[in-house]
């Protein structure tokens, strides 16, 4: 099912459903889009779902971090009147809603992340030089996932187009360098937010010692495999990935 996009003051968001809202942060190549399948199931679940388009390209880049974009999702809360809401993030967007949590903890009820970064930042904004090459940048978008056919034409244009704009490149960079610098290793045992870990266990980009660490750091965690599954668990294998998260915000009462 394809979600209309709002456009509201300075916001471009998707919003389905009604009831307790779970806002939704996307990564650093990762299109709206690759949440239809969660938007779908939990805006009928008793949930109001937004996914608003980060300004990742938008910002100057002063502000192209991870600490600006998480005070622009704080904006955002405030712009639709929300007290407390959850999170789910996938990559840079898992990182997006920990830094988020640590500024403005009492904003967030429960937090889902799916290989988030945070503590491992090696592969991103790596291997660039190529970028021209189509095929290579092919290989790059395909070993995001355990199942390369995941990887559609459409997806690898998409990088492929964001990795040949300069303006966009100097970003991804800059934005990379940035996950580098917010290191969340400390900050972590201070959180004490309930947070579910879904994470594939094949995947490259965080592999899985990497769940493993965010689950033995963060207090309140629990951490669930996917096997057979990269780095984007909600495309690669989305009804698994839609009863994890259901069966977790209903044992916890959200």
């Amino acid at each position: 099912m394809a979600h209309r996009l709002k456009k509201e003051k300075n916001y471009n968001y998707i919003e389905a459903g009604e009831g307790t809202p779970i806002i939704v942060l996307h990564g650093l190549m990762g299109g709206l889009s690759n949440f239809d399948s969660v938007t779908d199931f939990f805006s009928k679940k008793g949930y109001k779902v937004l996914i608003p388009e980060l300004p990742l390209y938008t910002m100057s880049l002063l502000k192209t971090n991870v600490k600006s974009f998480a005070t622009y999702l704080h904006d955002f809360i405030e712009f639709k009147g929300y007290k407390e809401v959850i999170l789910l993030g996938n990559s840079l967007g898992g990182h997006i809603g920990l830094y988020h949590t640590k500024m403005f903890p009492d904003t967030v009820k429960a937090l889902i992340i799916t290989g988030s970064s945070g503590l491992y930042e090696s592969a991103m904004g790596s291997g660039y030089t190529k970028r021209s090459d189509y095929e290579v940048i092919k290989k790059k978008a395909q070993d995001v996932f355990y199942d390369p056919e995941v990887a559609t034409k459409e997806i690898v244009d998409e990088v492929y187009e964001t990795v040949n704009d300069r303006n966009k490149l100097i970003k991804t960079l800059a934005i990379a360098k940035s996950a580098i610098r917010h290191n969340m290793a400390k900050d972590l045992p201070k959180m004490n937010i309930p947070t579910c870990i879904i994470w594939g266990k094949n995947d490259n980009v965080t592999p899985p010692e990497v769940a493993e660490e965010f689950h033995d750091l963060l207090p309140d965690s629990e951490l669930f495999w996917i096997d057979k599954c990269g780095h984007a668990a909600m495309m690669e294998h989305p009804n698994e990935f839609n009863q994890i998260m259901d069966g977790w915000l209903q044992k916890k009462g959200f």
